[in-house]
């Protein structure tokens, strides 16, 4: 990401290092299912420990993708969407930009296929 505030993408940066993860990825389609749960839960439903939950969830925390809050003596997790969706903005905005290059390069092209076939000889 090279444009806009470094912190924007430092953002981006962090959310994408953090969706890179499968496992990750799939505690986040839980929480998105479930609305909020704890790492207790969340563990149950995948082939890793508690522990390794545990530290997904920080890792994802501080990339703005989830965050934690204490219920009694449980902390329990649910999807923070605002980080996700600057993401999803910056992608779409990258889209955008290469379909104006690819549509200049295929204007560019149709252009020279337009033009007398003696006048493109050398």
């Amino acid at each position: 990401m090279t444009e806009g505030p470094s912190g924007a993408a430092d953002a981006v940066d962090s959310v994408l290092a953090a969706l890179a993860d499968p496992t990750r990825r799939q505690l986040l389609d839980l929480l998105a299912a479930q609305g909020e749960a704890t790492a207790t839960t969340l563990a149950e439903r995948l082939p890793v420990s508690r522990q390794a939950v545990v530290k997904h969830l920080a890792v994802l925390d501080a990339a703005g993708l989830v965050s934690g809050g204490r219920v009694g003596r449980e902390v329990r997790y649910a999807v923070r969407p605002a980080a996700l969706d600057a993401t999803a903005r910056w992608m779409a905005s990258l889209a955008a930009d290469w379909d104006r290059r690819l549509a200049r390069i295929k204007s560019v092209a149709e252009e020279a296929e337009r033009t007398d076939p003696e006048e493109r000889r050398p």
